[in-house]
């Protein structure tokens, strides 16, 4: 616990002043934390980062964080769209299993493609809700991490009931419905300093559903690690294991907000 609260206070320290500064800085920085994400899942399906497949993956998450700002300017000039070259790399993928003679096979382009997916579109909207402002970034960090202690710190204290233990034995029903009061807790005090909507009713239903599927994203990234029988996503950070780990519950909460139009 102990190596666990001293790597989050580092990598809150270095972390937040990025997230604050925005721009350029930020965009790299996700870029960066995105590509290592993809790589983790990568890994767990032993797939080598410097194989074709790899390569398309990375190229493709690439194409999938232009924020739509640069996009808008730079992809005119290609004459195809984000989608349309996202396409591209599908096919290249698909025939790359021809190639090889189903040594790279369907299942494995699956994965690849999916994959890609789930990393570049969670971490496009990390840097889209940036883009939008700071005040929605910190709303959807402040839900996600008051949701994250307040299960983990209620199921410990009266978890009773599991509420999914074939997939994260550890989680509990009460912890779930704590995450989601601590989240709303939080909400109203974000409301009260800086108000983000006019409506209560509005901000109430927004941060249940922000928090419910914070915590299904947690239990996605649990599957998968289940699945391919890993204890942590990586071992980037000591105490709290990697990126995937650690982002996993903002990858489905910030494409969500942006779905609601709430940013």
């Amino acid at each position: 616990m102990k190596q666990r609260i001293i790597t989050g206070a580092i990598a809150l320290a270095l972390f937040l002043p990025i997230v604050l500064l925005g721009g350029s800085i930020f965009t790299i920085s996700v870029y960066i934390i995105a590509a290592v994400g993809l790589h983790e899942m990568l890994r767990m399906k032993g797939i080598n980062l410097f194989s074709f497949a790899g390569l398309v993956s990375f190229l493709l998450l690439f194409l999938l964080l232009l924020p739509s700002s640069f996009a808008e300017k730079v992809l005119p000039y290609t004459g195809h769209t984000k989608l349309e070259w996202v396409f591209v790399g599908v096919f290249l993928v698909l025939i790359y299993t021809v190639l090889v003679k189903n040594r790279f096979t369907f299942d494995d382009a699956a994965f690849v493609i999916l994959s890609t997916l789930y990393v570049g579109i969670g971490f496009y909207y990390f840097i889209e809700t940036r883009n939008e402002g700071l005040a929605y970034v910190i709303f959807a960090l402040l839900i996600v991490w008051t949701t994250d202690s307040g299960a983990y710190f209620t199921g410990r204290k009266i978890g009773k009931r599991k509420l999914w233990p074939e997939i994260s034995p550890n989680k509990t029903v009460e912890g779930f419905v704590g995450g989601i009061i601590w989240a709303l807790i939080t909400a109203f005090i974000i409301q009260w300093i800086s108000p983000l909507t006019s409506s209560i009713l509005i901000l109430i239903g927004i941060t249940i559903a922000a928090s419910i599927f914070g915590q299904l994203g947690d239990l996605v990234e649990s599957a998968i690690k289940r699945h391919y029988n890993v204890k942590d996503s990586g071992n980037l950070l000591p105490g709290h294991g990697g990126i995937l780990d650690r982002f996993d519950s903002i990858l489905f909460v910030l494409p969500l907000l942006h779905f609601l139009h709430f940013i």
